[in-house]
């Protein structure tokens, strides 16, 4: 992959506020302060909680490196681009992560024309992102056929690569993913912040291609970002 052709931009799908993706944070929520509230009220709480600090109580955690934001996007040409880019929540924790993705829709069961993307902290899924414009992708396109097979796997392994900085030194050019589920097949694509900086180009690629492999082997390019892309894709 000499030369590391990176490429056009990214163009995004639009998106109406996530209700398919936020009623599962939703219930999430409800559950558990349903959970706080019962434990808090209840008149026997067993002799080992009671002899507890708030600070014993609590749950180790294990926090990530970055802080990351969940976005969700719904293809409606009736409304502003701009308008139909919603981001779900964030979270800075291995638990909140999988809490999050247990409790939303999978990516295989979204309707076409919709896309998740996760994206560090203060970085919007769009080119125009000033963390973005310089940078480029690294994509795989799937059949329609994969969709149900390896969809969910890979998209899985692409986000387990963003929270646990896989890519090693070169974990800072990475900016984000994102998933979009098309009709006639679909397509997750790593961005990257320098296009220019080929040897973390190179090994992002490397990294990027072994999460991805799979027996079915979906398609691997880049995109170079020297042209800012149409606004939606069909």
């Amino acid at each position: 992959m000499a030369g590391c052709p990176w490429s056009p931009g990214y163009s995004m799908a639009a998106a109406r506020p996530a209700e398919e993706a936020e009623d599962g944070i939703q219930k999430w929520k409800k559950e558990d302060e349903k959970e706080e509230e019962e434990a808090g009220a209840g008149p026997c709480m067993g002799e080992e909680a009671l002899r507890k600090t708030p600070e014993e109580g609590k749950p180790d955690l294990h926090p990530l490196l970055n802080r990351w934001a969940l976005w969700f996007f719904k293809n409606d040409r009736s409304r502003a681009w701009q308008n139909n880019l919603h981001r779900v929540t964030k979270f800075n924790t291995v638990e909140d992560f999988w809490a999050i993705y247990n409790n939303i829709q999978l990516a295989s069961k979204l309707s076409s024309g919709c896309d998740y993307a996760l994206f560090k902290d203060g970085i919007k899924p769009m080119w125009e992102d000033s963390r973005n414009k310089r940078g480029g992708r690294w994509l795989v396109s799937l059949t329609k056929q994969q969709r149900h097979i390896e969809l969910d796997h890979l998209w899985l392994e692409t986000l387990l690569c963003l929270i646990g900085e896989s890519f090693g030194e070169h974990s800072q050019e990475v900016c984000g993913a994102v998933i979009n589920i098309r009709a006639k097949g679909d397509k997750i694509a790593v961005w990257t912040r320098e296009a220019e900086n080929q040897k973390a180009c190179y090994t992002l690629g490397v990294s990027t291609k072994s999460a991805w492999a799979s027996p079915q082997r979906p398609s691997l390019g880049t995109r170079p970002t020297q042209t800012q892309p149409p606004r939606a894709t069909p």
